[in-house]
């Protein structure tokens, strides 16, 4: 299977479980907050391990082959922090609104709530195909089979952790008084562009491997971003801490065990 056709299926996958997230509207006339905040802190735990397990360690491990390990961890410690602010950048001049707590961040705009809601989601999900594609390069560029597992877990659990996004999106939607069917578009649009991440990431790495600790660490510190300025704040608005805790630990469970079984 050549590589172009994996990142496709890479693609398709992630963006799928956000459709299939995004259709639990049809199933349901509404769903707790409770199971929003806790589907949010299973999103946190699967990141936070996934930027570890998939992008942090193999850049370490990678870096120390081309690399002395203190200029290694010189270009994974500058990644992970340039990677942050890259997506603090576009959190300020992206317009978007935080669905649970109502409240608008980046320049002032007259778009309509919907437009801001879904622009809220996508910009969660750049960081999250930026992460897979360039972890796929990772594998284009030194076909490492250890760094094809490492990338396809990383599908994996972004995918997994897509499909609560997907209803966390389209449910606040309908209780805006939207139709079911605008709220599954709307919800099902955000992860449009995680395909489109997957590919950008997948070429800027895949032909320059002297720069694929960087380009990993700067993934990871993009996913590190939205977790802890987005994803955590969102699910502990409505205080059901130990809800989102508890959810957020099952995260972590999840992507380590995918982890280990590959």
């Amino acid at each position: 299977m050549s590589d172009y056709i994996i990142i496709f299926l890479a693609g398709m996958f992630t963006w799928g479980m956000t459709l299939l997230g995004s259709a639990v509207v049809f199933l349901f006339k509404d769903i707790k907050q409770i199971y929003l905040d806790g589907m949010l802190g299973f999103a946190a735990g699967v990141m936070v391990t996934a930027s570890f397990t998939s992008l942090i360690l193999p850049a370490i491990d990678y870096g120390n082959q081309l690399y002395s390990e203190s200029f290694t961890m010189l270009l994974v410690g500058g990644g992970i922090l340039v990677g942050s602010l890259f997506i603090m950048s576009l959190d300020r001049v992206l317009p978007h609104l935080h669905p649970f707590t109502n409240v608008v961040e980046g320049p002032k705009t007259s778009l309509k709530r919907s437009v801001l809601l879904v622009m809220s989601i996508t910009l969660h999900n750049i960081p999250e195909g930026l992460a897979v594609g360039v972890a796929f390069g990772a594998y284009g560029a030194t076909r490492d089979p250890l760094l094809l597992t490492a990338a396809i877990g990383l599908m994996l659990g972004i995918g997994i952790q897509n499909f609560p996004e997907g209803a966390a999106i389209s449910f606040p939607l309908y209780r805006e008084g939207f139709s079911k069917r605008k709220s599954f578009f709307y919800g099902q649009i955000s992860g449009i562009v995680e395909p489109i991440m997957i590919f950008i990431g997948y070429f800027l790495v895949e032909y320059v491997n002297k720069i694929l600790p960087f380009a990993l660490a700067f993934a990871a510190g993009a996913m590190f971003f939205v977790v802890i300025e987005e994803l955590i704040p969102e699910s502990q608005s409505n205080k059901n801490f130990h809800t989102m805790t508890i959810m957020t630990i099952i995260g972590l469970v999840v992507m380590l065990s995918l982890d280990v079984l590959l």
